[in-house]
């Protein structure tokens, strides 16, 4: 079996990103439930082997809570877009409002659904998840109803898969999102996943933060390289000077931070920085461009 490597949404055109992943989790569907045609054109224009996970429509998960009373109108929505697309898993994610308090909601969903021939999947969030005894009792539940967890790997791992792991990963900056993994992290992600990759598993793993496709491009490159590409071609200021490059200025500092201090660059074979550490020292000004920029840096690390 092989680990499956995409990203949440399209990050870049459809085109681009269908030569380089065989796999995608279409989450628009969370917001609003497309056409058929709509669908159906997504579907068509796709190659063939390639294959989509969907997201369900909040009206499941936070408007009606996984109440199985409310949702039968909104699933069969949702069957209708999975079939036109012939994607095999959805994936419910509810919101942190959703505690551990409604695991007998959750239960009742997920047993009565009429679900065919479709596998579900459950993305629990907030942090009460969590907690051991909390685990305890979502794996119990999970196992009766065959439904995997999914989770952050770097999280916390899932309480209970059934044939398949579905990984969703966001981040590990102090802002949600903004973050851009380096390679010691894909390592760590990898010793993580690689255990569920059975004969008999399905191991999925889709990036949702804001690097999402260079990262996920340069983890899928691990798997099958066993090496990491290079970030930006070159090392040492140059590297920064790609990074930096990619904004426009002027900018201050603490724009800069907040812009470009969760990114990553090589400052040598095999050595990666955050940006931050290299920002936070540099005068509090604004800059013109980034040549300036990469003055200061100079001039702080004394290159």
């Amino acid at each position: 079996m092989t680990i499956k490597v995409g990203c949440c949404g399209y990050p870049v055109s459809i085109r681009r990103y269908q030569e380089v992943f065989q796999v995608v989790e279409l989450n628009s569907t969370f917001y609003e439930y497309p056409r058929d045609s709509s669908v159906e054109k997504w579907r068509r224009e796709s190659p063939k082997d390639f294959e989509f996970t969907v997201k369900a429509n909040q009206e499941i998960s936070h408007k009606h809570k996984l109440k199985i009373e409310f949702v039968a109108e909104a699933f069969k929505k949702m069957k209708r877009i999975c079939q036109i697309l012939k994607a095999r898993i959805l994936l419910i994610q509810t919101p942190g409002s959703f505690k551990p308090d409604r695991l007998d909601d959750a239960y009742e969903f997920f047993e009565k659904l009429e679900k065919e021939n479709l596998t579900l999947v459950w993305e629990t969030r907030g942090d009460l998840w969590q907690k051991a005894e909390v685990q305890n009792e979502l794996r119990t539940i999970l196992e009766k109803v065959d439904v995997s967890h999914v989770t952050d790997p770097f999280k916390i791992m899932p309480a209970y898969t059934s044939h398949l792991a579905y990984f969703r990963l966001h981040g590990l900056g102090k802002r949600m999102y903004y973050y851009q993994y380096t390679d010691e992290e894909f390592r760590k992600l990898y010793d993580r996943v690689e255990p569920f990759n059975q004969p008999d598993h399905e191991v999925y793993v889709f990036f949702n933060n804001l690097s999402m496709f260079e990262d996920a491009r340069r983890f899928l490159f691990f798997l099958e390289k066993r090496e990491f590409p290079s970030l930006t071609g070159t090392v040492g200021l140059d590297s920064v000077r790609v990074v930096i490059d990619r904004t426009r200025y002027p900018l201050t500092k603490s724009m800069l931070m907040k812009k470009l201090g969760w990114r990553i660059a090589e400052l040598e074979q095999g050595k990666q920085v955050r940006l931050e550490e290299l920002l936070r020292n540099l005068p509090s000004k604004s800059y013109k461009n980034a040549e300036e920029v990469i003055q200061e840096i100079r001039l702080a690390r004394s290159y």
